[in-house]
């Protein structure tokens, strides 16, 4: 035992200094912890946006609940969009378009042929013949790109232009 106090006698000096340089050591792992902390705190408060009295487990449960809510609601905008998408397929998507003149010299090009399709080549060919004493209009069925009445040649070049997409830039 009187080695042990010796020793610390002998060596009071060195003892101390390590003691200091320890207690410098705690002091900046203390600070060093404090600003750790407050940097946790401001991202606690980020996240639970100032709530007063905020659980967090609460606080995830909330946001569970409301991914559930927008889960539910892209898959009906999901279902509203391939409902939408299957009824475009039967709208008017293609169109064709011709003017000519319907008696050769006589008149100008005022009457015309104008085809009317869907995404499946089905719809409609209109033709207005006009005359100097009277104009004439009828439609004629189109189905998948064919009629079963007799086309004339002007409203076979308007149903090709729809089916090609030749009159797109005139309407769009």
């Amino acid at each position: 035992m009187i080695n042990i106090i010796n020793f610390i006698e002998y060596n009071q000096t060195y003892i101390m200094m390590g003691l200091f340089v320890g207690i410098v050591i705690l002091i900046i792992l203390y600070i060093s912890q404090i600003m750790e902390y407050r940097r946790h705190k401001k991202r606690y408060d980020s996240l639970t946006r100032g709530l007063s009295g905020a659980n967090i487990e609460d606080l995830f449960l909330q946001l569970n609940g409301d991914i559930k809510s927008i889960n539910r609601d892209i898959n009906l905008l999901e279902d509203n969009i391939k409902s939408l998408q299957t009824r475009l397929n039967f709208a008017v998507q293609k169109v064709g378009f011709v003017r000519y003149k319907a008696f050769g010299n006589t008149g100008s090009d005022l009457s015309y042929s104008i085809a009317l399709l869907d995404s499946y080549h089905n719809g409609f060919v209109i033709s207005s013949i006009y005359g100097r004493e009277n104009t004439v209009g009828f439609g004629k069925p189109i189905i998948n790109g064919k009629s079963n009445v007799p086309l004339s040649p002007e409203e076979v070049q308007a149903i090709e232009k729809a089916l090609k997409g030749e009159n797109e830039k005139v309407f769009n």
